[in-house]
This record gives structure tokens, sequence and C-alpha cells, in this order.
């Protein structure tokens, strides 16, 4: 397997040399189409990160394989894979509000070994390495140290999906009476980032993509927190690809955050399908 703290090198490397347009072009281009629905938006901006992106890693290793939100597709025979999310929180990043950033993860296969997100309005870059840790801006950060979830401030995100924003307002109300607050920041990436280095106690979302959360996945497990779907499953590795619900927090707070989210989901469901009946 090639060294994990090589591959973070070249992640950072690569999403380095696509900051200074994602900071010049923040807030200031169109809206070039639409994907899933009207608000899930893609720009041109997102297209050139990705080919400039790929086009970096492909120069350096010639035979890992890549895949990217915006369509990229390469079958490599290193058996190294490169997960991209050319710019995480695109809505942000048209409107130029802090929450997007660069994702640029790394697998050994199936397994996440190398993950970089760099956040171009703040300057943050948030690195992990397999075994190495995990560092902001060259400085080791650790999970958060709560223990109680009812102090704890958790972040978290909402679908594209209208019919899927219903839901996650309704597990948002069950949920708010029994913890701090929440923050709503836009790009999962950073929010797994900020689990990362305490910003926040914990993060949960519902439908993510697998590049949403690569990067970030790594850089929570490496600071010393655990990412998992609603059953409890860690996500490093296959099983990542097909979760429906991402959950990220320090071990002192995963099994009752894990316990109240489940309760929240099965009490909306409920709720949900019975305002739908006759």
């Amino acid at each position: 397997m090639s060294d994990p703290a090589e591959l973070r090198e070249l992640a950072l490397g690569v999403a380095r040399s696509v900051t200074p347009e994602l900071l010049k072009r923040s807030g200031r281009v169109d809206v070039e189409s639409t994907k899933s629905t009207a608000s899930d938006l893609v720009t041109e901006v997102d297209r050139w990160s990705e080919s400039r992106i790929v086009e970096g890693i492909l120069a350096a290793r010639p035979q890992d394989s890549v895949v990217g939100e915006e369509g990229t597709r390469v079958e490599g025979s290193s058996g190294i894979r490169w997960v991209i999310d050319p710019i995480d929180g695109t809505t942000n990043f048209v409107y130029r509000h802090q929450g997007f950033s660069i994702s640029i993860a790394a697998e050994a296969d199936g397994q996440l070994v190398a993950g970089v997100v760099v956040d171009p309005l703040s300057g943050e870059e948030f690195c992990a390495a397999l075994g190495h840790g995990t560092t902001r801006n060259g400085v080791d950060v650790q999970v958060s140290r709560a223990e109680d979830l009812s102090s704890a401030l958790l972040a978290t995100g909402f679908s594209y999906e209208p019919s899927n924003r219903k839901l996650q307002a309704r597990v948002l109300v069950h949920l708010l009476p029994q913890i701090r607050d929440i923050r709503r920041m836009g790009g999962a990436a950073v929010d797994l980032a900020s689990v990362a280095c305490g910003r926040v106690d914990a993060y949960y979302e519902r439908g993510l993509n697998h590049w949403d959360r690569a990067a970030g996945t790594l850089i929570v497990t490496e600071a010393g927190g655990r990412v998992t779907d609603l059953e409890g499953r860690n996500l490093n590795g296959p099983s990542l690809r097909s979760a429906q619900v991402t959950v990220a927090a320090p071990t002192s707070l995963h099994g009752p955050l894990l316990d109240l989210l489940r309760l929240s989901e099965s009490s909306s469901s409920v709720r949900s399908g019975q305002e739908a009946s006759p």
C-alpha cells in the first residue's frame, strides 16, 4: 500500500492549487445548472475545480482510480482510489458564505487512508492520514471531551429533496430540546472537520453522498472520534457508500446520540405516516 502520509501531502498540494481561484470566484459566479432539485446547485467553477484536481492527482499517480462529484470516473490498477468533492457546499460558495470547502480522500482497497478538507475563506487546512492523526494548519487536533449530550453543540445539514427536508425538520424538533443547540453551516466536509477539532461536539446528517463525507470521516476518526451509520457501523470501508445517516461524535457521546437519533427518526416517521393516512 502507498504511504498514507504521502497521499495526504499530494491531496493537500492539489487542494491548494485550486484554492486561489475559488477565493477569487466565490460570490461572483452564476449558477450554471441544478442537479437533483432546484436547490442542488452547480457552477462552472465546480467543474473546473474537479478537472484541475483530477489532473494534479493523475499527473503524480497515473495508475490510480478517481471518482468525483461532477462526473469524473477513472479506472486504475494501483488499488488506490481518490474520492473528490471539488466544492463541497456549492450554495455557500455561490453566496460567498462560510462553510464551503475542497474535499479530497484516498482509499486503499476500499479503506480510507488519507483525507484533506481545505476551507478557502478561513484558510483552514484539515489533514489526516491513517495512523498519523489529524491536523489543522499543521497543529494536532482532537475531538471534544464532552460527555453529556444535554450540553452538546451539534451540527447538521438538510437534504436537497423537499420530502427529506420535511422529515429532517421533524427529527430536529424532537432532538433540539435535549441538546445544547444546533448549528447549520453548509458543507458536510466542514461540519465533520468541526467535529474533529472540537468546534462542535457532534454532527449528524441524512442523505450524504460518498464524496461528501469521505475525507471528513477519516479526519474525525484520526482525531479520536467515531463516524458511523444509524446502526452504529463504522463508515470506513465499503458500507460508507450506502449509509443513509451519518453520525460523527466523540466516543463518549456517540452511543447516547445514536439512541436519541433513532428515537427521533422513529417518532418522526410514525408521525409522517399518520399525517399521510386518509
